[in-house]
């Protein structure tokens, strides 16, 4: 195992060293930010949704179809598996005596088409990943974890088959299994998100202040000796997330500021810049941050979204996105947004079913948006707060009549299978 980076407590003025209280014990205020939210709610039902598909086409060759009960217990779907996938008929097919499962011909296509991004974009995952790793202070990170972050970072589901094993310079898996240790630490890809931005925004050099892009949502403005320290904050140095931070004090704004830059960083190395809040903590731990970083998110508002969207928080990026769409596009995300667009296909099959009038929804045109549509004038359709507000609302209230319904579960699922079989 590669020794940490040296420490840099020589480079910077002793006053940086010391406890300061600073922001630590301010409370700033959390203020909802619409397009973000959406970012995060239009991606409803896709992580179910992805390892369903998974379940049925990961196998080599797939199976044409299984059994409803075999489906793996793990898969966090939001309630009964069997109403579940009658949501999506455009992407699951079923059949009854005895209820089974098989993908249909348009989600077969998508999942070799995803395969060749999966393909393609395999050195870029391996980089990813080996800088997750080069991010931990033991150059190691448990398995599960890393299965855990599989979708945030765009892995393919046998990753530990397809991936680990290519690049055995870069990964190894402890004697226990249960470790992915780091073999190689390679310098060039310690460079971060942060300062990379400051090399193309007028240069860097290692002891720099670099000063993270801040964001806020329209209306919102922080208390004066807020914004005083947080300038004073923005201006101290910059210490990289991959250099050791064991020397600063725990409660320094200098560590405050190292922390920001990890959480920063790890957050850059997701395919959507974006991670569930209890996802991120968990990582935040096996990074060995320093205690107290749970507040660190909701004491930068300007940096970092929390989302409370879908029944979770949702920490996102804010610098990633313009409005609701991300900046720069990962090839993974295109094909995740094709999925989106089969899903709602699915569901306006089944509001034709039931002789409804279906609408052409706001998620649904913001898909589209993704996969490229431009207006006349060249620039993507502004998303508007405004309009948006009610429709998200009626939505979050559509969610919880679902959840309310769990109770007669057992009856939709009978009525299901009757369905099926006419």
């Amino acid at each position: 195992m590669p020794p940490l980076l040296p420490a840099r407590a020589r480079r910077l003025p002793a006053a940086l060293l010391v406890p300061v209280r600073g922001l630590l014990e301010a409370r700033v205020p959390w203020a909802r930010d619409r397009a973000l939210d959406h970012a995060v709610e239009r991606e409803r039902h896709l992580v179910p949704f992805l390892l369903a598909k998974d379940a049925l086409l990961a196998a080599t060759p797939p199976p044409h179809a299984v059994p409803l009960h075999s489906l793996p217990s793990a898969i966090p779907f939001p309630f009964r598996p069997l109403r579940f996938l009658q949501l999506y008929p455009s992407a699951f097919a079923l059949s009854p005596h005895p209820i089974e499962v098989s993908p249909t011909p348009r989600l077969s296509a998508l999942h070799a088409a995803e395969a060749q991004v999966v393909d393609a974009t395999r050195p870029d995952a391996a980089d990813r990943l080996l800088r997750l790793l080069m991010l931990s202070p033991a150059r190691a990170l448990p398995l599960r974890l890393v299965a855990r972050l599989r979708l945030d970072l765009g892995l393919a589901p046998d990753f530990q088959r397809t991936l680990l094993p290519n690049y055995p310079d870069y990964f190894a898996l402890s004697p226990d299994g249960t470790l992915l240790e780091l073999v190689c630490y390679r310098k060039d890809l310690a460079v971060s998100a942060m300062q990379s931005y400051a090399q193309r925004t007028g240069g860097y050099k290692v002891g720099d202040a670099v000063a993270f892009p801040l964001s806020f949502p329209r209306g919102f403005e922080l208390d004066k000796k807020v914004r005083k320290w947080l300038d004073e904050w923005q201006r101290l140095p910059y210490i990289s997330p991959y250099e050791d931070g064991s020397h600063l004090a725990p409660r320094s704004d200098i560590t405050e500021k190292r922390t920001v830059a990890v959480l920063h960083e790890a957050l850059s190395l997701t395919v959507g810049k974006k991670m569930e809040k209890e996802v991120l903590v968990k990582l935040g731990e096996a990074l060995r941050l320093p205690p107290g970083f749970r507040k660190v998110v909701a004491r930068h508002p300007g940096i970092f979204y929390m989302s409370h969207k879908l029944r979770t928080q949702t920490v996102v990026l804010r610098e990633s996105y313009r409005r609701h769409m991300l900046v720069d596009k990962h090839p993974m995300m295109g094909i995740r947004y094709q999925y989106l667009h089969l899903m709602h296909m699915g569901k306006e099959e089944v509001g034709k079913g039931k002789g409804k009038d279906p609408k052409s929804s706001r998620g649904e045109q913001m898909i589209g948006e993704e996969f490229g549509a431009e207006g006349e004038d060249g620039e993507n359709e502004e998303y508007d707060d405004e309009e948006d507000e009610d429709e998200l609302d009626e939505e979050d209230m559509e969610a919880g009549a679902a959840s309310e319904d769990e109770e007669s579960d057992d009856d939709i699922d009978k009525d299901a299978v009757k369905q099926i079989a006419h």
